[in-house]
Order: structure tokens, then sequence, then C-alpha cells
């Protein structure tokens, strides 16, 4: 069972898989299209959430949502299943692939053989496509890897049924139903909008005020929790900006990419402005987590460090708030 289907690399996982089935189906939909159309973009800091024992952050929308806004704005109709026991979901799956579908499934990164260790941790919203079989293994495009690959069906199952946050339990999910055309052009300024409302929330722990809010915390963490810890808890601010398959700049980049294409599709000059300036904060993004890092690797040189990256981080904030109140105007 193998079916002819075309691996595009990605920046991220769930955008990835977004592009690559859509593409898959005939239409051509980029990684930065179906990130911004998804709304992919956030900040939010979730504290009773830990995430190999740091509070855990996230620089996009919840495993899944991306892939459920794209589809209900472009007009598409997806199919969700989740599993019981293990039998079931490799049952379903294999269906799927005797009837030619492949399909997305959400899995555990800690267990996937092909990665290289350092990037195996207990992370479960890991997005991968299965299209297709050759005995016992299966025939695996991660987008993010740069080739396909393969898992043998015990290691596929381990990674769709990895345990703790998060867990997939054999999350499967794929398109069924298409449009004669996908209404482009109203999802985008859907997905801006709400990206923008996020983005402003008056929520502590969301978007530039989550930003701020963390940026205290970064202030306070070497008295309160003790310089192991805190180093700890940077690290994770840094790893899910950089590591978790943002592209880089805690998804920035591909934000901005997704402006520069919309402003073409919109015929707005507006948005390409405006996608210049994310890249620029995007920059400014890098340049705190390489900061960060040497914190937490012990490397930083500069005195009263925490607070020089606390004050990064909020110069970061009033930029972002600046630029989601002008994105805001530039799509009304």
């Amino acid at each position: 069972m193998e079916i002819n289907f075309t691996h595009h690399q990605t920046a991220h996982c769930e955008n990835g898989v977004i592009s690559n089935l859509m593409k898959h189906h005939g239409f051509q939909i980029s990684e930065p299209l179906a990130f911004g159309i998804g709304s992919g973009l956030l900040y939010c800091y979730i504290p009773f959430l830990k995430v190999n024992h740091a509070p855990a952050l996230t620089y996009r929308a919840m495993p899944g949502f991306i892939f459920k806004r794209f589809a209900k704005r472009v007009g598409i109709e997806i199919k969700r299943e989740k599993f019981k026991n293990p039998q079931d979901a490799k049952a379903r799956l294999d269906q799927n692939l005797e009837n030619n579908n492949p399909v997305g499934l959400q899995v555990g990164v800690y267990n996937l053989v092909y990665f290289p260790d350092e990037y195996r941790f207990h992370f479960n919203a890991h997005n991968l496509i299965v299209y297709g079989k050759e005995q016992d293994r299966y025939l695996i495009s991660d987008p993010v890897m740069e080739t396909v690959t393969t898992l043998t069906e015990k290691e596929l199952e381990k990674v769709r049924f990895a345990k703790g946050p998060f867990a997939p339990k054999g999350h499967m999910y794929y398109p069924i139903a298409f449009p004669e055309k996908l209404d482009i052009e109203k999802a985008i300024i859907k997905g801006i909008k709400h990206t923008c409302r996020d983005m402003l929330a008056p929520m502590p722990v969301l978007g530039v005020k989550g930003i701020r809010h963390v940026a205290k915390l970064i202030r306070k963490w070497p008295k309160k929790k003790g310089v192991k810890v805190a180093n700890h808890y940077l690290g994770q601010v840094v790893r899910m900006q950089e590591e978790i398959g943002t592209g880089g700049g805690g998804f920035r980049y591909i934000f901005a990419a997704f402006l520069q294409e919309a402003s073409g599709i919109l015929n707005n000059p507006k948005l390409a402005d405006l996608s210049k300036e994310m890249t620029v904060i995007g920059d400014l993004w890098r340049d705190f987590a390489l900061d960060a890092s040497r914190i937490y690797k012990n490397r930083s040189a500069k005195e009263d460090a925490y607070n020089n990256v606390a004050s990064q981080l909020e110069n970061i904030a009033d930029k972002e708030e600046a630029f989601f109140k002008k994105l805001k105007k530039a799509i009304k």
C-alpha cells in the first residue's frame, strides 16, 4: 500500500501536514497560508500545565486548532478520530491507506526513532502524515524532516499512544470533502482578525499581556526558585520558541511570510509593510533566545542577566502590541 504522495519539508509540523494534504488533493496551499488562515500565531503562558517539569508556554494555537480553523474558513470538511485501543487505531489507519487516503496523525516525540536524540523529549503534539505501508513498516512523511522515512507497526503504535499531557490517543485526521474553489480571501481576513484578537486579549497570560507577565516572572525566578530551577524554566521558554518546529522566532517569521503572501492575494500593500515589521520583531525574539540560552548554559557575561532578558521581552511586547493594532486597522 503506497499512495502517490509528494513530501514537502516545512518549518512546523501541523502547518506542514495541512499544506501537504491540501497539495495532495490538488490545492496549492503554502505553509504560511495554512498557518495564517488557521490563526496559528499565539503567546500563552500556562502555569498549571507542566511540560518537562516546567510551566508550559506556547507560541502557537493548541494542537489541532490550526487545521480546524483553516478547514472551516476555506470550506473543507475534515474527519477526526481517537481510539481507546491500538488495534482499532491500526485497523482504521490501514483502511484509509487501502482507500488511497493519506492521513495526518498526532504523535508523541519522545519515541520517534528517526528524530535526533536532542529533539526527543516528552511532547505529545507533533504531527505527521502516513501515506503507505510496506510489509510491517509504515511510510511516514514528517513535514519537519528533509526526506520521507518509515516506522514499524510497534514504533508507530508507541508514538500514537504516548502518555502524558496532550496524549494523542491514536488521533488521526484527514479531509473528506472539498468545495470547487477555496474562499481564500475571506479566510485570510478571518484568520488575521482572530490572531489580532488573541494577541491583544485582556487576559494576563495571553498575547502581549502574557509576554509582559513572563518578563515579570523571569525577574523573580532566580530569587524565588533558585538559579537551577530558574535556568530550567528559562530553557523551557527558549525551547518552545526555537526548537518545537517553529521556524524560529516563535512562529514570527512564518507569520511574516503569511502577511507577504496575503498582501498579494488581497492586493493590500499595507500587509507587505507589516510583513517586514514582523520579520524585525522575529529578529528580536531570536536575540532574546540567544541571550537567554547563554544564561542557562552558564555562559552569560552580562551582569544582572535575568533582568536584561526580561527587559528584552518587555520591549518585544511593546512592539507586538503596536504591530497588532496596526494590523487590525489594515484589514478593516
